[in-house]
């Protein structure tokens, strides 16, 4: 059995000051996962024992960015999908394990006004390809911010957020081709109907307290793998950022 944790920091340093290596040693997972980590190379220096450590940086400095911590050596490592329109930006990491590829992804935001969404298209189009590819050998498994919320029940107010960035219909669409071409979203494999389970929410009016959240932090995988799925959790217990870190615990 492997435990996996995926976790937007918003930030790296600024987590760390939040109480990130107490929570990274409580989860003690097999693999760990980062998005948003905010930072260059050299800025930072995690002291991970037990940990192989692997970093993707944007170009843009304290924007973006991707890390995974590993207890086991994966066999390869690839940044990106070797598609230089979305390379710049520190966005996926790719493991190669013997028996299955495990990858980390901090999907692009539509933004406000949904300026961004015809690059979003563009990125959901080509991931989906690059995912298939893998596919194509070994199962796949991969995580990360992946900014949608595919159904109602993954967001708090799905009436008023209607064509807002994470909730357009074109972004929940794009998602729903993702898992029809022969993926599974972990946590709603194993609690297709439990409500109020969100892994973001905003800074603003209380909304954390008040768990008037989105679940946009997700664990999916290869369908022949979906019946390993043990556990999918979100820790709504551990702060530090605006997300929580989600779970997946698979037989692999």
């Amino acid at each position: 059995m492997k435990k996996m944790i995926s976790w937007n920091v918003n930030g790296i340093r600024a987590c760390v000051q939040k109480g990130f290596l107490d929570s990274f040693k409580e989860l003690d997972a097999d693999i760990f996962c980062l998005q948003e980590t905010k930072l260059q190379e050299g800025q930072i220096d995690l002291a991970l024992d037990g940990y192989y450590q692997y970093w993707n940086y944007a170009e843009k400095k304290g924007y973006s960015g991707t890390a995974i911590f590993t207890k086991e050596k994966p066999l390869a490592v690839f940044n990106g999908m070797d598609i230089p329109m979305h390379d710049t930006e520190g966005r996926l990491i790719t493991l190669e394990f013997e028996t299955f590829y495990f990858i980390t992804c901090y999907t692009p935001n539509a933004q406000d006004g949904l300026r961004r969404l015809d690059y979003r298209m563009q990125w959901e189009d080509d991931f989906r390809a690059y995912l298939l590819s893998l596919d194509k050998t070994k199962p796949v498994i991969f995580c990360g911010d992946l900014n949608v919320a595919h159904e109602e029940i993954d967001l708090k107010n799905p009436k008023t957020n209607r064509g807002n960035p994470g909730f357009s219909d074109e972004e929940r669409e794009k998602f729903s081709v993702l898992l029809e071409s022969g993926f599974t979203d972990s946590f709603r494999y194993l609690y297709p109907d439990l409500t109020d389970a969100y892994s973001w929410w905003s800074y603003r009016f209380k909304a954390r307290e008040k768990n008037v959240g989105w679940r946009i932090d997700y664990f999916v995988v290869s369908n022949r793998i979906a019946d390993n799925i043990k556990e999918a959790k979100i820790h709504t217990e551990i702060f530090g950022s605006d997300h929580c870190p989600v779970e997946l615990d698979i037989e692999i």
